[in-house]
């Protein structure tokens, strides 16, 4: 007899897991074995010491749809330690090409494009980090089915994330039970909630749920459209970037998320507040731009208009190199089924087709609040695309209690930035960083990750 997942049921999923892997004839310790990573090209000699898997995870079979992972294990009792999955945004961005291969992941790429360098704040140092592209048509993933890359839209990606993580602890079995967080950035500021609420849902009345999720992190975070416009444009004026003038049309033609769509007259001070602005790069507004391409002209224009989706420092170039190398995607178990494009950081495809999206997820923190997650959200305050005060704004909205007022968090003396502490939430600004916190403030974005995982605030002095 065949049993599929639906008709398991909830209460029944992991036993399901379990005799439909006998019935199929598959050993998860051998399925583990064949993503197993032996050696990166380019990795530096002698100096590894963890373990790492990458692979496909079909979550629909009818449609020929998979997602790609790459598991980098800690290097110091990894049995011991919570595994955190990481989501990049866009939508359309790939987590393997900007969480894993600039920001976070243990290995960073060299401008040849062909060999990596150890990154010294890797966060699997302190977790296992579970990097996902998603959705499908992101990065490695992919879809038979066309339909599902010209209707791509935060629902699917949220059910398709849980049927990744609940058959892909059926491939690693270790892993269920173990604490689990999810963390992301950008445009992830709506799948990681989305994602946390779906995984609460569904274990509800489960006695000893397999997703053992604990809670969830989220930087520079897409959060609450009308909070979002209103607290971008504001950063744009008080840091100088655009005139008066410009301002106060932005603030009369823009109607700040109560429209599907800008109005022509939206977009044309859009369009003016980019001139203003001039060569500078909106994700990390004090450093230098890679070209002239860091400007918004000619950037697609999506559901927030004045996000181009991609982070291009220059960095976003080696990883275009090395990903497209044949002997890399060998060695990840990537490109199995010869996917007709070349490897990109990001898919216009899925980002210019994107379809529903909700206007706030301050509904869904308002449920994960009360019931008791652990909720932290950090801001890079040079980020111009979703800047601190946007975040600042959306998290007044939720009008919650304050248990520890603004106060300066330091690192080795010096100011990383301020934090306060309300009830259900902390928030977190890393000072000098920009859109990608990790990739700008590394060791601060290292300090504030291992907080998170203690739940412990950040140091006073």
């Amino acid at each position: 007899m065949r049993i599929s997942f639906a008709f398991c049921g909830l209460m029944f999923l992991g036993f399901c897991l379990l005799i439909w892997e006998a019935e199929a004839g598959i050993s998860s310790s051998d399925d583990q074995e064949r993503d197993r990573i032996i050696e990166l090209p380019g990795e530096p000699a002698n100096v590894v010491d963890f373990s790492q898997y990458s692979g496909y995870v079909t979550v629909d079979q009818n449609a020929g749809r998979a997602l790609f992972y790459w598991l980098t294990e800690s290097p110091t009792r990894p049995s011991l330690r919570p595994l955190v999955l990481w989501l990049n945004g866009g939508p359309g961005c790939s987590s393997v090409a900007y969480g894993a291969a600039e920001e976070l992941g243990p290995f960073h790429i060299n401008p040849d494009g062909k060999s990596l360098f150890l990154n010294p704040y890797a966060w699997n140092k302190l977790a296992n980090i579970l990097f996902l592209d998603s959705p499908a048509g992101v990065g490695f993933s992919y879809s038979n089915s066309s339909s599902d890359l010209k209707h791509p839209g935060d629902n699917q990606t949220a059910a398709d994330a849980y049927a990744f993580l609940v058959n892909w602890l059926g491939r690693f079995p270790q892993y269920k039970y173990r604490e689990f967080y999810i963390a992301g950035e950008s445009y992830a500021g709506h799948y990681v909630p989305q994602l946390a609420q779906l995984i609460y849902q569904r274990n509800k009345g489960l006695p000893n749920p397999i997703i053992n999720f604990k809670g969830f992190m989220v930087g520079n975070a897409v959060t609450d459209d009308y909070h979002d416009y209103v607290g971008t444009f504001e950063y744009w004026w008080t840091h100088g970037l655009i005139s008066d003038g410009t301002y106060r049309v932005l603030r009369l033609a823009c109607d700040f998320g109560s429209a599907m769509h800008p109005s022509v007259e939206c977009i044309k001070a859009l369009d003016l507040a980019n001139l203003e602005q001039g060569n500078i790069d909106p994700y990390s507004i004090y450093s230098p731009p890679c070209n002239a391409s860091a400007t918004l002209k000619n950037k697609p224009r999506g559901h927030y208009p004045w996000m181009s989706r991609a982070y291009d420092p220059c960095t976003e170039r080696h990883s275009k190199v090395y990903f497209n190398l044949p002997e890399v995607q060998k060695a990840l178990h990537a490109n199995v089924t010869g996917i007709p494009y070349p490897w990109a950081t990001c898919s216009d495809v899925v980002g210019n087709n994107w379809q529903d999206s909700p206007k706030s997820m301050l509904p869904i923190y308002q449920e994960l609040i009360a019931a008791g997650f652990r909720i932290w959200v950090f801001s890079g305050d040079t980020d111009s695309v979703v800047p601190v005060t946007a975040t600042r704004y959306s998290l007044d909205a939720l009008k919650l209690p304050t248990l520890t007022n603004w106060y300066p968090w330091y690192d080795n003396g010096k100011v990383g930035g301020w934090s306060q502490v309300y009830r259900g939430l902390t928030f977190v600004t890393i000072t000098g960083a920009g859109h990608e916190v990790p990739l700008h403030r590394p060791r601060q974005a290292f300090i504030l990750f291992k907080s998170f995982l203690q739940n412990m605030p950040l140091r006073h002095s």
